[in-house]
């Protein structure tokens, strides 16, 4: 693609993606190979897109970088208790912010902008701020539809059917109708239905 014709906007979506790109983790997609979190950034783009068609720049930009290098702050490296688990998710949104912050100035996007952007991805307000909502319930979205079944075939069953109710206490009644319109499987849809039963 010309990059003379590329605006501002596309130019940051391209500059999160060139970092994604960098993913040493691969996932099989429709018959290839792409970056993880390459791959997640497009599935949240998409998802999003078809969710909310009137999703400000804010807001398509903070789901493209939702993992953006997420891979540079493993798991492993925090005690693997609760309190490990919720240090690392914390430090995973500075890192996502920041990382996305720095790319906005580049492109000389102006503070407030940003700021929104940095607060969107911290995930702040769900429920009271529609942005945030509209997010987590994208976030969700994506689990269900992509990575619910390889989860669930990890965990203990109970374990999963918790996990899907917490996912659908943070949803919004819009996202509740969205998942249950998803193109899920049998096994899925088995444990979503025990979940929300």
């Amino acid at each position: 693609m010309d990059k003379q014709i590329l605006t501002p906007f596309n130019k940051v979506i391209e500059a999160i993606d060139k970092l994604n790109a960098e993913d040493p983790n691969l996932e099989f997609s429709e018959g290839q190979e792409i970056p993880k979190e390459l791959l997640y950034s497009q599935r949240m783009t998409s998802q999003l897109n078809s969710f909310e068609t009137e999703a400000s720049l804010e807001l398509q930009i903070a789901a493209r970088a939702q993992h953006i290098c997420r891979w540079k702050i493993p798991r492993q490296s925090y005690p693997m208790n609760r309190v490990g688990y919720l240090t690392w998710r914390e430090d995973l949104k500075k890192m996502h912010a920041d990382l996305t912050g720095s790319i906005l100035r580049e492109f000389h996007y102006k503070q407030g902008f940003i700021d929104r952007v940095q607060f969107l991805i911290k995930k702040k307000h769900i429920k009271k701020d529609e942005d945030s909502q509209t997010l987590e319930d994208v976030i969700c979205l994506v689990f269900l539809q992509y990575y619910f079944e390889d989860f669930a075939a990890k965990h203990d069953k109970q374990k999963v059917i918790n996990i899907v109710q917490k996912t659908w206490a943070k949803m919004s009644e819009k996202g509740h109708s969205a998942a249950l319109k998803l193109p899920l499987s049998s096994i899925a849809l088995e444990l979503v239905g025990k979940a929300l039963a």
